[in-house]
């Protein structure tokens, strides 16, 4: 009700008998309306200085666009290093719990969360009313560049998000100044025969090093295979995320599979730690500058 902001309605001389409702003037709303959109403005405008992160890919973000004081905690993974990049920049910060009451104690003016992040959690805190904002997931390196650009802007420091991206695309034409590979395809394989699709961020990586998945490799993000359809798709390369030293389980069992290691000696095989493919950000650089050195290698063995 407007008057609740203060504006207390005068009565209406010509008022008719039949009127039921008394209507301020239409000069004075709109007033109102321009005063509350004014300052819907200014703090939408204004760079938070309390982010909570409960995202992998935020946290990074966070840590390298953000002051260190705007950070008021990043999410549990934050600090693995196994997943994150920054792992050791995050030392200094508070780490979340994944309980909302935690993130309201913390008053945040700004929570990032991912598109699969604890739905419950995320509608507890905007029932508390904290403005809550998705950071998506990236596929390729076009999108990883504008959601640097965004989130710089969004956290206040534009330029930082120019040196981001302008760092980036030196990783990549240092990655390409290696020249294209004698190798064509590659197919990406986590545990458990799980193959990373054309559209996955991995792909992309590997594109930047002019790798293709081979033909028949399973559409989109991907999908798992089976040992036998890898044996027939024969990439040039394999790929392996994570690779294990030893069988200890079934997922560990299928890239250690005797078959695989005869068709693919190592100088067939990419190790690909999974904290290079799962966010954009800064882990691309380092996941570029990583497949530089890969392929460098490569180059020399083969």
């Amino acid at each position: 009700m407007v008057s609740g902001y203060g504006f207390r309605p005068p009565r209406l001389a010509a008022a008719r008998p039949d009127d039921d409702v008394v209507r301020p003037p239409t000069q004075a709303i709109a007033v109102i309306a321009a005063i509350l959109s004014a300052a819907t403005t200014a703090i939408a405008a204004s760079p938070p200085q309390r982010i909570v992160s409960f995202n992998l890919c935020a946290d990074q973000l966070a840590v390298a666009l953000a002051d260190p004081a705007q950070i008021a905690g990043l999410s549990p993974y934050a600090k693995i290093p196994s997943l994150s990049i920054v792992a050791e920049q995050a030392g200094p910060f508070p780490t979340l719990g994944w309980q909302a009451e935690g993130t309201v104690a913390l008053s945040p003016d700004l929570v990032l969360v991912g598109p699969n992040d604890r739905s419950a959690t995320q509608r507890m805190l905007r029932r508390f009313g904290l403005p809550v904002e998705e950071v998506a997931l990236v596929t390729d390196l076009a999108a990883a560049r504008k959601q640097i650009l965004g989130m710089a802007q969004r956290l206040g420091h534009p330029e930082r998000g120019a040196a981001l991206v302008a760092r980036l695309d030196a990783a990549v034409r240092r990655l390409q100044g290696v020249g294209p590979p004698s190798d064509r395809t590659a197919l990406i394989v986590e545990r458990g025969g799980y193959a990373a699709g054309p559209a996955s961020l991995a792909a992309a990586l590997l594109d930047a090093a002019g790798l293709r998945p081979p033909a028949g490799v399973p559409a989109g993000y991907g999908g798992y295979v089976s040992l036998e359809r890898v044996l027939l798709l024969r990439p040039d390369l394999m790929v392996l995320k994570d690779p294990p030293e030893r069988a200890d389980d079934q997922g560990a069992l299928f890239l250690t599979h005797p078959a695989l290691r005869g068709l693919y000696p190592p100088e067939r095989r990419i190790a690909l730690p999974s904290r290079y493919t799962m966010c954009g950000g800064p882990a691309l650089i380092a996941a570029l500058d990583y497949l530089t050195g890969v392929m460098s290698r490569l180059a020399t063995t083969r």
